[in-house]
């Protein structure tokens, strides 16, 4: 049995209807309107933008490779730890000494001279010598990583300017 779209033009309305019925828009198929529409006026939904192009990855690692970070930090506590160390160990004894062993540093060294004078006094000459070795520390151990890392840098730069 087929069916016919068009109804026959001898039919009667509905006893309910005052007017004559509206025919009923049909939508037309259009093959460029994806079928999943609710109303037929809407438009179609723009296909999605392309993607950005695929990128070629690096052949090394880039800049701020965790590694190097890792060791440079690493590198930059020890100095701290180091000099600080020296400089408040000191402290540290001096002030000891100074609350545990009153009669160490009340001792005469030489004519007139206690010895928690003469600690005090070599209080200075220590925390020069902390700077000192804060000083070496850094320029045998920090500064060439930090200057590894900074030519990296300037080389990872100047491939990403070629490209």
């Amino acid at each position: 049995m087929s069916h016919d779209p068009y109804p026959p033009p001898h039919r009667t309305p509905p006893p309910y209807a005052a007017s004559p019925p509206c025919p009923s828009p049909q939508p037309h198929p259009q093959p460029h309107r994806q079928p999943h529409l609710t109303y037929p006026w809407q438009p179609a939904p723009a296909p999605p933008p392309p993607g950005p192009a695929p990128r070629r990855q690096p052949q090394h690692a880039p800049l701020g490779h965790h590694s190097d970070l890792r060791v440079l930090r690493t590198a930059y506590r020890w100095q701290r730890r180091v000099a600080t160390l020296t400089a408040l160990g000191y402290f540290l004894v001096f002030l000891v000494l100074s609350a545990c062993a009153p009669s160490v540093m009340a001792a005469r060294v030489a004519d007139g001279l206690p010895a928690g004078l003469l600690l005090a006094l070599a209080q200075l000459p220590v925390t020069l010598l902390a700077i000192a070795l804060y000083e070496h520390t850094a320029r045998r151990h920090v500064d060439p990583l930090a200057r590894r890392i900074r030519h990296q840098a300037e080389v990872d730069a100047r491939r990403e300017a070629r490209r």
